[in-house]
């Protein structure tokens, strides 16, 4: 090192290596991005290494930024754990956890069951964010990610919460206005509604070839609750899980037998935060909430 650096200016790094733009860190961190740029320069001045290609479109790590980046999510991991520790000696869980989840997930299974949480815990903070898209931990986006597949890289630890079951569902008002259907091959002279192609977020969800390459979906849309409410008011069949249609005595399963999909969700945690309490407990209610529904997941 040529010098002495702030922890400040550490944290200005991390800010900066997961957003990726001067702009969007600062605000973040709540300072301006003139500040955040001069902590930047003062942490490259202290280490002696360049940790930034600056570029228009925003700022990519270097050789030395990557090898700096795990040391100071380790050290951040760190100084989150002391101040747990000093703040949790009253026995209360406190402050913020962001739970990023696919849409059907989040809105369907655990919006209705994340109150209890936050009930046991009146100082705890739950940030439920549920959208049709993959959350980068690394990045901090999230930091419990549901995920349709195991982490294949990163230091990310991550736990199998259940498989769950699919099946093709329809309003009985569609069933009944439309010719009946007996087999696969009766499928594809029907209206279907699914994702759109080019904004399928992870492979997991690209059904429709698995039943059939003759079916072309007329109606199409990036969030599976949107899929659902379609559905629901007889604009089609869809391929939706079986937890998401449970008790609704409007849909219908067709072919059961011959239509049965298996897909996986898991729990992920970046391995600096899993020892935070406010992490393993909230990570703790979820793959209980799991365990005892897990009749809705593989009926």
């Amino acid at each position: 090192m040529a010098g002495q650096f702030d922890w400040d200016d550490l944290q200005s790094f991390l800010a900066v290596a997961r957003s990726g733009r001067l702009t969007l860190a600062a605000r973040r961190m709540g300072v301006d991005h003139t500040t955040l740029g001069r902590r930047l320069q003062s942490l490259e001045r202290a280490l002696g290494a360049n940790l930034f290609e600056r570029h228009a479109t925003g700022y990519s790590l270097t050789a030395q930024g990557e090898s700096l980046l795990a040391s100071a999510e380790a050290m951040e991991g760190l100084a989150m754990t002391i101040m747990e520790d000093l703040a949790g000696s009253s026995g209360s869980l406190s402050g913020a956890v962001r739970i990023g989840t696919p849409d059907g997930f989040g809105s369907f299974f655990l919006a209705p069951r994340i109150g209890q949480l936050a009930a046991r815990h009146p100082d705890l903070e739950v940030q439920l964010v549920a959208m049709p898209r993959l959350f980068s931990l690394s990045k901090r986006e999230a930091d419990i990610a549901i995920s349709l597949a195991q982490p294949d890289a990163g230091r990310l630890h991550g736990r199998k919460l259940t498989d769950y079951e699919l099946g093709l569902y329809a309003a009985r008002s569609y069933v009944t206005a439309n010719p009946p259907i007996s087999s696969v091959a009766d499928l594809p002279g029907h209206r279907f509604i699914s994702y759109i192609d080019d904004l399928l977020y992870t492979p997991e969800l690209d059904y429709l070839p698995q039943i059939s390459r003759d079916i072309r979906p007329q109606l199409k849309s990036a969030s599976l609750v949107a899929q659902f409410r379609a559905v629901e008011a007889g604009a089609g069949i869809a391929v939706l899980p079986c937890f998401l249609v449970d008790g609704h005595a409007d849909l219908v399963r067709l072919l059961p037998t011959e239509v049965s999909l298996i897909r996986s969700f898991w729990l992920l945690i970046h391995s600096d935060l899993r020892h935070l309490s406010r992490i393993r407990v909230t990570a703790e209610f979820i793959a209980e909430e799991v365990r005892r529904n897990s009749r809705l997941f593989r009926p």
